[in-house]
């Protein structure tokens, strides 16, 4: 713990001496709460359905905000030590993998906090939507989001580890290839046929419905958050065990030496 401990607070000093970093953390989740919560009046204002539907966008885009700002998170405090040739010096410490990664998912939680706490107040007052009104049903949403951006987190770490910061890109990138299949704006019932089959097998997507189900039936429906939990557990295994494995390999290829592009 005291290593994990000393790689946490490596990351928090990166993160409190820069003020960019700071404003960055919050800055794109209120310009997305701001403009989709205007948008939502709107159609509030215009249409019974969505009037009675109310909070679903703003719910959404916080919680789409809590899965790709903890995998950013994550990705960010890794991509700093690729970014200072730091890596290798690490692999050669006492500091063992997966002491590695609990320190980088403890920053992860803190770069969400900074990030969404704010917004969430912002929420309350533009908008009079409260997360945290969601009682219990947050937690499990929280859970289910986070762990699901960890188990992203870590694979693409492990993809960048093994390829370089050619392959950084996918960081930025790769939580957009789940908008659209998670259904983080609108029900699953609205995909082809096809993809709902793809949409089920994404823990966000029972999240979402979750919410959906939560603020428009005032049901929370344990069973998605149930099945959301235990396909994350395979997922996050699954990400641990492909992070040691290309670590193994970049080792063998001797690429933590050569960290460019």
């Amino acid at each position: 713990m005291r290593r994990v401990g000393a790689m946490t607070l490596r990351y928090w000093y990166l993160l409190r001496s820069s003020w960019p970093r700071l404003l960055d953390l919050v800055y794109w989740p209120a310009v997305q709460m701001l403009m989709w919560g205007f948008l939502q009046n709107y159609i509030g204002q215009n249409a019974g359905f969505f009037a009675r539907a109310g909070g679903t966008f703003i719910g959404a885009v916080l919680l789409w905000d809590i899965l790709f700002r903890g995998q950013l998170g994550f990705s960010i405090s890794f991509l700093e030590e690729m970014w200072s040739r730091n890596l290798a010096n690490l692999m050669m410490s006492p500091l063992k993998p997966i002491e590695f990664i609990l320190s980088m998912m403890i920053m992860s939680l803190v770069r969400l906090a900074i990030g969404m706490v704010p917004v969430t107040i912002l929420a309350i007052a533009f908008f009079g939507f409260n997360l945290y009104g969601l009682g219990f049903a947050l937690a499990a949403f929280f859970a289910n989001l986070i762990l699901t951006s960890w188990a992203i987190g870590i694979f693409v770490s492990g993809v960048v580890m093994r390829n370089g910061l050619g392959a950084e890109n996918l960081a930025w990138t790769i939580m957009f290839v789940f908008l659209p299949l998670t259904c983080v704006y609108y029900p699953v019932a609205t995909l082809p046929g096809w993809l709902q089959m793809i949409a089920w097998l994404l823990p966000p997507t029972y999240v979402f419905e979750g919410m959906r189900a939560l603020l428009i039936d005032q049901v929370f429906r344990a069973d998605l958050m149930l099945q959301a939990f235990a396909i994350n557990v395979v997922l996050f295994v699954a990400a641990v065990v492909s992070f040691l494995a290309l670590l193994k390999s970049a080792r063998r290829q001797g690429s933590l030496l050569q960290t460019g592009e």
